[in-house]
Formats: C-alpha cells, sequence, structure tokens
C-alpha cells in the first residue's frame, strides 16, 4: 500500500475527531471562536512537528520563496473562509444538505489543479470521485426527502449555495498547500509539509486572533474557557492537516480528497456504534457507494 493512502486515512481520522470537537465548540461559543480554535491552538502543535523533524531527524529547512508565500496566503485564506461558512452551516436546522454540498471538494479541487497546477487527473481518479461523492451526498441527506424535485430545488437553498462554496474553498485550499509544499524543492515531503503547515497555521492564527480582538473580545473570554476541549481541537487538527500536507505532497490533492471521503465512513461508524442509531436503507447505500468509490481510486486512480 502506497504511503499517500496510509497517511490519507489517518488524517481523515484525525479530522473527524476534530470535526465532532468543533461541533461541540459550536454551542459554546460563535462561529469565529469555534473557527479561530482549529488554527489558534493548533499552532503550536504545528511547531512541535517541524521541531521534532529539524532536531530529531536534523533536516535542513528549505528556503522560502515567492511563489511558496503567494500559494500560502491563498491557501490559508481559503481555508479560514471555508471552515468558517461549514460551522455557520451548523446554525441551520436542515444543514445536512449543506453539509453534503461541501463534500464535492474532490470534484472542485480536481478543476483547479487542473486550471492551476496543469494537474488532470486520470478517468479512473474521476469516476471515483464521483461514485464517492454520490455516496457522501446521499448519507448527508438521508432523513430528508429525497425526489428528483427535492434534489433540483434543494441546489438553490441557502444552506447548498453555502455548502457549495465551502466546498469549492477547501478545494481551492488543497490545490494550494499542494502548490506551497512543492514549491519548497525539498529537501522531504515531510520537512516541506511541516514549514506550510508551521507557515500556514501560523497566518491564519495571526489573521484570526487580530479580527477577534478587534471585533469580538468577548468571543475571547469563552475561548478561554473551553480550553480543553480547543486544545484538543488544535491537536486533532494540527495533525490532520500535517497528514494532509504530506499526502498532498506525494499525491495530487483531488485524489488525496477522492480518498479522504472515508471520513464518512468513521462518522457513521461512531453513529451506529457508539450512538446506537438506527441505520436507513439509504444511508446504507451511501456507504456501499463510498467503499465502491475508495476501491476505483485504488485501482484505477
Amino acid at each position: 500500500m502506497e504511503l499517500w493512502i496510509v497517511i490519507t486515512i489517518a488524517a481523515a481520522f484525525l479530522q473527524n475527531l476534530r470535526s465532532a470537537a468543533q461541533k461541540h465548540l459550536k454551542g459554546v461559543m460563535g462561529t469565529t471562536g469555534a473557527t479561530f480554535v482549529r488554527f489558534g491552538f493548533g499552532m503550536p502543535f504545528a511547531f512541535l512537528f517541524l521541531a521534532a523533524l529539524v532536531w530529531g531527524k536534523g533536516v535542513t529547512l528549505p528556503a522560502l520563496n515567492a511563489e511558496f508565500a503567494l500559494w500560502v496566503l491563498t491557501g490559508a485564506s481559503a481555508q479560514i473562509a471555508a471552515t468558517f461558512l461549514l460551522i455557520h452551516l451548523f446554525s441551520y436546522r436542515n444543514f445536512a444538505v449543506g453539509t453534503a454540498y461541501s463534500r464535492t471538494e474532490p470534484a472542485q479541487a480536481a478543476l483547479f489543479a487542473l486550471i492551476f497546477l496543469g494537474e488532470a487527473v486520470t478517468p479512473g481518479a474521476i469516476a471515483a470521485i464521483a461514485i464517492s461523492v454520490m455516496g457522501v451526498m446521499l448519507i448527508s441527506v438521508a432523513h430528508t426527502a429525497l425526489t428528483v424535485k427535492s434534489l433540483v430545488t434543494s441546489v438553490f437553498q441557502r444552506n447548498a449555495l453555502i455548502g457549495l462554496a465551502s466546498g469549492l474553498l477547501f478545494g481551492l485550499s488543497a490545490v494550494a498547500y499542494r502548490g506551497a509544499s512543492l514549491a519548497l524543492q525539498g529537501p522531504d515531503f515531510m520537512t516541506q509539509a511541516a514549514v506550510t503547515l508551521v507557515c500556514t497555521i501560523t497566518l491564519q492564527t495571526l489573521a484570526m486572533g487580530g479580527w477577534l480582538l478587534w471585533k469580538d473580545r468577548s468571543e475571547v473570554a469563552r475561548i478561554a474557557k473551553a480550553w480543553k476541549v480547543s486544545l484538543f481541537t488544535g491537536a486533532a487538527g494540527a495533525s490532520a492537516s500535517f497528514g494532509w500536507f504530506m499526502a498532498m505532497t506525494l499525491q495530487q490533492a483531488a485524489v488525496v480528497k477522492a480518498l479522504a471521503q472515508i471520513e464518512m465512513l468513521f462518522t457513521f461508524a461512531a453513529t451506529v456504534f457508539f450512538f446506537r442509531e438506527k441505520i436507513t436503507a439509504r444511508e446504507t447505500w451511501g456507504c456501499v457507494l463510498i467503499v465502491a468509490g475508495i476501491l476505483v481510486l485504488l485501482a484505477f486512480g
């Protein structure tokens, strides 16, 4: 099994933990605060990963350049906006539809990779992306009425448009992070990923922290009060991001994000085995499609 596959699966599991913690935080603080936590509490862990490589393995840090800076700025900005929109979806009673559309990220990443990096995915990867995205969307709308009319009209709902925008920005950020890591040109994929992560998360923390101090200082107190969950969120988020960056240095962003749909299987498993919720036929078929998409990706991607 290729290394990027193992890393991606691990990152997807960690992201599932981070998302669960972030959703909990949305109940005790605002959207901006819950968005900041991912970056601000993750930054120390990002520096820890880089320090472990420098002092543990004795690697030499690569020289930064203008291309790297541009990609980092693009990725960091897009990810902040995408995260904000995704967390904002939790405010909607019927946020499932919006969340489903946010999962179009791999397809949108494939388009951005073609436009900005000139990377065309294989027909097998395209098929895998399409199959897995359909599976995720099927699970996400499992508890809503599913008709041709509802599917068409749902696209124009406010939460669906927010979800699409979130997926677009996540797709852009994924491609930007691959571009940034590749722009460093060495010394190895782990160091390139760690440097990209440190620069990105530092920029995001400064931007979000400055905004909070300027616009909503009361949110800072709510963040401090929930520091334990926030610290867990930051650790899980930074670890997941390090995994994504490593995987996307080794493999195309769209392909990595297609395999990352396995995160929905982790979420689904937790729902069934820990919360003892019943399985609907639509959710079962959604899982089957995700697994099928992953198998197609591994076989033909």
